[in-house]
């Protein structure tokens, strides 16, 4: 196994490619980014002005845009932007999962108020999601799907529904992999969003005659048609095109400004307390996985992130995927197997399944790999 020779990703990242010097797509990306001076980023913070300026309703008749939220740092910071910023008046729309952690949910209610902001806040039934989560795990190993599917469909349902135009997501999640450069100005499409976020599944493919799923159960998970977004001229921008993105600044500014709330006890998976307050297990159990797949994980994520932006050094990161990559989440596993109706030995069964043979092999009846501290050392 390769590492990044900058940060702490793994050659089978999700995504990533590394270059014939050892650094991965993901550093490559972001070194474009840093290069962008402040000229540069004045530029680009015009393009977003003008380009507002083109979806502003003067005569009040409609909200400027939609934000699509979950109540963390960075969409608070987003919503900041646009409402206090820029004085559009938006329409918040949230997916709720049914996986906040008590801190996420406070966050998540706390922004109507605070921000003086209308929100539609969307959740399918319990029963469906506990199905989902079952069915999911199983098919891909994946039973956070549903909130993957449900952030990037919803918000562009109520955009359709609502006749709202704009839709403004923040991070460009996808030059974290190094798939797009800062000049692409990537835009929300259906096509990347079905092969990225969703695996390549849609709602078709959740109707479950042992799950008892039906299409019924599903009419949030299906995009608007073709025609519907072209009629519309639905535009779906993310904001960390025009700014520079610093998830750490986000959430010192959200503290003071709106009181946002970090984390009330320390994660088992990662040093950081202030991510995915809104979902328990995007830190826990569903990033567990993404160990058992690929052999790393949210600290190895966050690690690499705050190596780019300066934070800490690569051996600081190293130490950090050291202790919480491997680390099996108690609190959040019984938790899930209790809403799942599971048993650990199940769990453990299916999850052993889907180990990328690129990096685990079975050597005297443990699954082992090579770490990146070996590499190093």
């Amino acid at each position: 196994m390769q590492y990044c020779s900058r940060c702490v990703y793994p050659e089978v990242a999700v995504n990533l490619i590394l270059d014939d010097e050892g650094v991965c797509s993901s550093c490559r990306v972001a070194e474009e980014y840093n290069k962008l001076g402040d000229e540069m980023w004045s530029t680009r913070k015009q393009k977003f002005e003008e380009l507002l300026d083109r979806y502003r309703n003067p005569d009040q008749s409609n909200y400027d845009c939609i934000i699509p939220v979950s109540g963390g740092k960075d969409s608070y910071w987003q919503a900041h932007i646009i409402k206090k910023e820029y004085g559009l008046n938006p329409l918040l729309v949230t997916y709720h999962g049914n996986n906040y952690l008590p801190e996420g949910q406070a966050n998540l209610d706390r922004m109507r108020d605070q921000l003086g902001v209308d929100h539609i806040v969307f959740g399918p039934g319990i029963d469906t999601l506990r199905k989902l989560n079952r069915l999911c795990f199983r098919k891909m190993g994946d039973m956070n799907w549903h909130a993957h599917a449900g952030i990037k469909i919803v918000p562009m349902i109520v955009a359709v529904r609502y006749r709202i135009p704009l839709v403004v997501w923040g991070e460009a999640t996808w030059t974290i992999a190094g798939m797009f450069s800062p000049d692409d100005y990537v835009e929300y499409n259906k096509r990347t969003v079905l092969e990225h976020d969703l695996r390549g599944y849609d709602w078709r493919r959740m109707i479950d005659e042992d799950e008892g799923i039906e299409a019924k159960d599903l009419l949030w998970l299906r995009f608007p048609s073709d025609r519907e977004f072209a009629d519309l001229d639905v535009k779906g921008i993310y904001i960390g095109n025009f700014f520079k993105w610093d998830p750490n600044q986000h959430a010192d500014l959200m503290r003071e400004l709106y009181g946002f709330e970090m984390a009330r006890q320390p994660f088992e998976r990662t040093y950081r307390t202030m991510s995915n307050l809104d979902d328990m297990h995007e830190n826990g159990i569903h990033d567990y996985m993404k160990f058992v797949k690929f052999g790393y994980g949210r600290a190895s994520d966050h690690a690499a992130k705050d190596i780019r932006d300066g934070y800490i050094d690569r051996d600081r990161g190293i130490e950090l995927v050291r202790e919480y990559d491997h680390v099996k989440p108690r609190r959040d596993l019984e938790r899930w197997l209790e809403y799942t109706g599971f048993t650990e030995a199940e769990f453990d069964e299916v999850a052993d399944g889907f180990r990328d043979a690129r990096v685990w092999r079975r050597e005297n009846g443990s699954w082992i790999k090579d770490n990146i501290w070996d590499a190093t050392s």
